[in-house]
C-alpha cells in the first residue's frame, strides 16, 4: 500500500532535512516524510501529488499554500506568534524530533506508534483478587530488578498507602508527570526526577493522590506515557503496578514482557478467577490468558517501614520467590 505523504516545508534548509531524516528513520510515523526548503518545490510536488500532512514554518505560510492539494496544514512557529490563523494547529519549532510528530499525530487524529526503548523490558503485576500480597510483590520484584540496571516502580492503584509505608513525602505523583508528558515546554527527565523516591537504582512513582484524575486515562495514553518515561530515565526495567480501576487492563498488559497474575485459593478468590478467564474467553483472548503467570505468593509479616522495608522484602521469602521469577524470565528471553 503506498503510504500518504506527510510533507515538511521550512525555509531553514539544516533543519528541515535534519527533521524528515529522523522522522524517516526512526519510523514514528505512517507516512512517507518528505522535506521541502522553498514554495516553488512544494507546489510542483502537490499539482500531481495529494499531501495528507503539511508541517510548515509560519514565515513559509501564503494564501499560495492554502491552494495547494493539501488535507491537513499545521504551523510550525518559532514561538508565540497572536497573528497566525489560529484555525491552523500551530507546534512549537525548537523541541525534539519525536515530541513534534507526537503532536503532529495528535492534530491529524492519530496515534503516534510510540516505541518503548529496546533496553527497557515492561513487566506487568495485575489481579481480579484483592489482599493478594499484589503490590509487596510488585515492590520486591522492582527492588530485585534494579540491583540488574535502573528500574521504575510505577504503581497504577488508587491508593497505595506509600507515604507512611516508605516514610516519605512526595512532591509530585503520576498525574504530574501525566501532564509534564504532554507539555512540551517542561523537560521531562527533570520532571521526572523530582517526582520519583529513589532507593539506590530503584524510582518509585506514586500514583495520582487523586485517582479521578488519572481515571479516564485509557491504555494508548499511558503506553505513550510509560515510552516518554523509560527513554527520560534510561530505565532498563519498568514494573508495572495496575490497580483494579485501571481501563484497558488487558491492552496494558498486553504490551508488558511478562504479566505477573497473583491469585489466592480460597473459594471467593478461585470464583473471581473463574469469571476473569471465561471473560477472557469470550473476548477471544485465550493467548493472553496463556501467557499471563499465574503465582502463589508468600505470606509477608511488615514489620518495618521505610527503605528498611525494601530491604526485608528483598531478603525475605517474597524476595526469593520473586528472584526465581526474574532468573526464569532471564532463562526464556536467552533461550
Amino acid at each position: 500500500m503506498k503510504k500518504k505523504i506527510f510533507a515538511i516545508c521550512d525555509l531553514e534548509e539544516a533543519y528541515v532535512v535534519r527533521l524528515a531524516d529522523y522522522l524517516n528513520t526512526k519510523g514514528l510515523m505512517p507516512y512517507q516524510v518528505l522535506a521541502f526548503t522553498n514554495l516553488d518545490s512544494l507546489g510542483q510536488y502537490a499539482e500531481d501529488n495529494e499531501i495528507e500532512i503539511l508541517l510548515i514554518s509560519s514565515d513559509a505560510m501564503t494564501d499560495r499554500v492554502k491552494a495547494m492539494r493539501v488535507k491537513r496544514v499545521i504551523i510550525l512557529a518559532d514561538g508565540e506568534e497572536p497573528g497566525l490563523d489560529r484555525e491552523q494547529p500551530v507546534i512549537s519549532k525548537y523541541q525534539d524530533s519525536e515530541s513534534i510528530a507526537r503532536q503532529v499525530m495528535h492534530y491529524a487524529g492519530e496515534s503516534a506508534l510510540q516505541e518503548i526503548p529496546e533496553h527497557c523490558r515492561i513487566l506487568g503485576v495485575w489481579s481480579p483478587v484483592g489482599r493478594c500480597g499484589k503490590t509487596l510483590f510488585a515492590l520486591t520484584l522492582a527492588a530485585l530488578a534494579a540491583e540488574e540496571g535502573r528500574t521504575l516502580y510505577l504503581s497504577m492503584e488508587g491508593y497505595s498507602g506509600f507515604e507512611p509505608l516508605l516514610r516519605t513525602s512526595y512532591r509530585a505523583d503520576t498525574a504530574d508527570l501525566l501532564y509534564a508528558s504532554k507539555d512540551r515546554t517542561q523537560n521531562l527527565a527533570v520532571a521526572l526526577d523530582a517526582s520519583v523516591q529513589s532507593y539506590g537504582n530503584l524510582d518509585i512513582l506514586p500514583p495520582a493522590f487523586f485517582p479521578e484524575d488519572v481515571r479516564d486515562i485509557g491504555s494508548r495514553e499511558w503506553m505513550d506515557f510509560i515510552a516518554d518515561i523509560a527513554a527520560a530515565g534510561d530505565y532498563r526495567t519498568i514494573v508495572l503496578d495496575i490497580g483494579s480501576q485501571q481501563q484497558d487492563v488487558m491492552e496494558l498488559l498486553d504490551k508488558c514482557e511478562k504479566c505477573y497474575l497473583p491469585v489466592l485459593s480460597d473459594p471467593v478468590s478461585r470464583a473471581k478467577i473463574s469469571q476473569f478467564e471465561k471473560n477472557m474467553e469470550a473476548l477471544d483472548r485465550q493467548d493472553l490468558l496463556t501467557a499471563m503467570i499465574r503465582i502463589y505468593l508468600p505470606e509477608v509479616t511488615i514489620r518495618s517501614a521505610g527503605a528498611a522495608l525494601l530491604d526485608d522484602l528483598v531478603c525475605g521469602k517474597m524476595g526469593q520467590f520473586a528472584g526465581r521469577l526474574l532468573e526464569e524470565a532471564a532463562e526464556t528471553a536467552a533461550a
